[in-house]
């Protein structure tokens, strides 16, 4: 079940807090408001759920180019929409190269305002539900066996039972209950399920394994 997306308002301006989380709330979002980056950052955010930032570009204190830089920095995965005046558009493109989700101009339309949001909303929603799923399949992988994680890498390289055996100096019986046991708590129903598995592990940097040790067996 994806979690219910909550969309952080921040703005130095109560007057456009105030019309945003109305504007928001009509359209049935869930919204935090801050008074300025800093109470956001303070608010100990982790973007473990789905969500997206509204903030204005430019704040006493830091900006909303400084703010989209910090969640980078933290790997906080929350879409940001930066909100400019005339006089502030280039910081606005600068943000969005530096992968804001998009910018609207003062004063904007409620419907392409809106709109924005919903589409951070959607691609937000989509990075949260892959991210819950890698890690399961990297919860299951860390609850292999040391000797067990071994022969799935070995398979997932193409390695025959016999040639891994011989790769880990164990009986070809011993790597073929091994190999077993991998299949079955990596809930993979063919060999070509696991190698994808792997590779996906390896992509996102989290083919590391943190299983209990257990006696070598040959």
């Amino acid at each position: 079940m994806t979690a219910a997306p909550e969309i952080h308002v921040v703005d130095d301006d109560p007057a456009v807090r105030d019309s945003l989380r109305m504007l928001l709330e009509a359209s049935g979002h869930t919204v935090k408001v801050y008074a300025d980056a800093e109470s956001f950052i303070a608010a100990g955010l982790n973007g473990n759920g789905p969500g997206c930032v509204v903030a204005d570009v430019r704040m006493p204190g830091l900006s909303g180019l400084d703010l989209l830089r910090i969640l980078q920095d933290r790997d906080i995965d929350l879409p940001l929409i930066v909100i400019t005046g005339h006089a502030d558009v280039s910081m606005a493109v600068q943000a969005l190269k530096e992968g804001a989700s998009d910018f609207i101009e003062k004063p904007f339309d409620d419907a392409i305002f809106l709109a924005a949001v919903n589409k951070a909303l959607l691609g937000s929603q989509r990075a949260w539900v892959e991210r819950r799923r890698l890690d399961g399949i990297e919860a299951r992988a860390n609850s292999l066996t040391p000797r067990e994680y071994e022969v799935m890498i070995l398979v997932a390289q193409g390695l025959s039972n016999k040639a891994a055996a011989a790769e880990l100096g164990i009986s070809v019986r011993t790597v073929e209950i091994h190999r077993a046991r991998v299949m079955e708590k990596m809930a993979a129903d063919s060999l070509s399920v696991l190698v994808r598995m792997v590779l996906e592990l390896e992509e996102s940097g989290r083919l590391v394994h943190d299983g209990d040790d257990e006696p070598e067996t040959a």
